[in-house]
């Protein structure tokens, strides 16, 4: 191991190799904090040459390795196991805009670049690149990329995938597949950009992408409603739809708990209802015409369901601060979940049709198994996604609660399966879901996955222990 670290050292610079405990801490433990695993080194290449440099003496001195971004993932793909013996590639470095086109409407951007940055880079040249989620502070487009992010834009710009245009890529090999060239149409053999999306850097390493940009929107226009039940949600998406189109960009369903535990911890924050009601909807608009535009659809979606008694209660934003309060209610509950104690989580995914049906179902098969647990569901309704996350009943020790995680998982899971949907709609799998995942993919899935992996990593040193 000595040998592999100065042939590192030696590629990447010194002050790149950190091996000090103090040093390597904040790349070691998941960002939930509930593991830490060790590792020989993180490594901190400055671009793709010295990452493939790096990969290739990790192939050439048979060590494994951890691709790195931001480390915001949760479910443990992204930090080395407890065998010590991997080193972690971090792509922080890596944070260059290479270039931007708008008439092509494409950005060329490396993999350590923060999501935010590239959004701020967009909006500078007057356009949107509108993957969004509540880490983008923090979190890389390499990683979004490599988890294929999904985030509150999925209803009218599609996942990560989706705004993905070409990629860069390190093979386990420490060759450099590239594919940049911003091409909406290319039909020429398989698609290997789509390998490696999603991969979770099991198959080799992102250093580069091609993303698409859109126009600007003129307006962007936000509601909350208030409603009795999913079913009356998922009327209201399809009117939304109808008579919207393409600038509903937004659709987010929440639980009443999930936003009394908000306003609890968060008591700067207020309901713009004089009461409480069963489920609520974030709604925003997009327009490319006008907000007066946006406003008057919002008007007239929102005056009809109100007339059908498809819905309780209104507010439309009149500011954009008011917007801003608005959204705050749904990015803070995470945070509030947090702050409320310990709480088993799911990031699942079911047919939209099928979402009131799941929902009833699985909180009386909850209700049954844990008498007392509190359903704190929200989510991107309009692309079937949902947080279906359970808090202990008041009065019980989260402590004790967690204990039950795996049983909680497997009534979940298996009514997740039973409606057709995913146990992993956008965290991805990571080491958290790789023994379950088992369960539910079927051996033929498995084979192939399998096969890929053997193929473009037949040493298996890239991120082991993940996904498979």
């Amino acid at each position: 191991m000595t040998e592999f670290l100065q042939a590192c050292r030696a590629a990447i610079g010194a002050a790149h190799v950190l091996t000090d405990t103090a040093d390597t801490a904040g790349y070691l433990t998941d960002q939930r904090g509930r593991y830490t695993g060790r590792a020989v080194a993180v490594l901190r290449p400055a671009d793709t040459a010295e990452v493939a440099a790096v990969v290739a003496l990790c192939a050439q001195y048979q060590v494994p390795l951890v691709p790195q971004g931001g480390n915001t993932g949760l479910v443990l793909g992204s930090v080395p196991d407890q065998q010590g013996n991997a080193a972690v590639l971090s792509l922080r470095r890596l944070n260059r805009i290479r270039a931007v086109d708008t008439v092509n409407n494409t950005m060329t951007v490396e993999a350590g670049c923060i999501l935010q940055h590239i959004q701020e880079q967009a909006a500078s040249a007057d356009r949107l690149f509108p993957l969004s989620l509540a880490a983008e502070g923090s979190c890389t487009i390499g990683g979004n990329l490599s988890t294929n992010a999904g985030g509150t834009g999925v209803l009218r710009y599609g996942n990560t995938r989706e705004l993905c245009l070409g990629l860069e890529v390190v093979t386990a090999q420490g060759d450099v597949m590239s594919s940049l060239k911003g091409l909406r149409k290319d039909n020429t053999g398989y698609d290997l950009r789509d390998l490696f999306i999603g991969a979770e850097g099991t198959l080799g390493v992102i250093t580069a992408a091609v993303l698409k940009l859109f126009p600007q929107p003129r307006a962007q226009v936000t509601a909350l409603v208030a409603l009795d039940t999913p079913a009356q949600a998922l009327q209201l998406l399809q009117q939304a739809q109808q008579q919207c189109g393409p600038a509903l960009t937004g659709f987010e369903l929440m639980s009443d708990i999930c936003l009394r535990l908000v306003c609890k911890h968060f008591p700067d924050q207020r309901l713009p209802f004089a009461q409480h009601h069963p489920q609520y909807v974030l709604l925003e608009l997009s327009d490319s015409e006008s907000e007066d535009h946006a406003r008057a659809l919002f008007e007239s979606l929102i005056g009809a369901a109100l007339e059908q008694s498809l819905v309780n209660d209104a507010v439309i934003a009149a500011s954009l601060a008011q917007s801003r309060a608005l959204w705050e209610l749904r990015e803070n509950i995470s945070m509030a979940q947090a702050h409320e104690g310990k709480n088993i989580k799911h990031d699942i995914s079911v047919p939209i049709s099928r979402i009131a049906d799941f929902i009833s179902a699985t909180d009386a098969l909850l209700q049954a198994a844990s008498p007392g647990c509190r359903m704190v569901t929200f989510g991107h309704l309009g692309d079937g996604n949902l947080h279906y996350n359970v808090s202990p009943p008041e009065g019980v020790a989260d402590t004790d609660f967690i204990g039950q995680q795996a049983a909680i998982n497997l009534v979940v899971h298996d009514s997740v399966d039973r409606f057709g949907g995913s146990i992993s709609a956008e965290h991805g799998l990571g080491a958290l879901k790789r023994e379950e995942i088992t369960r539910y993919k079927s051996p033929v899935e498995l084979q192939m996955m399998r096969a890929i992996k053997l193929a473009l990593d037949p040493q298996q040193l890239m991120n082991p222990g993940k996904v498979l």
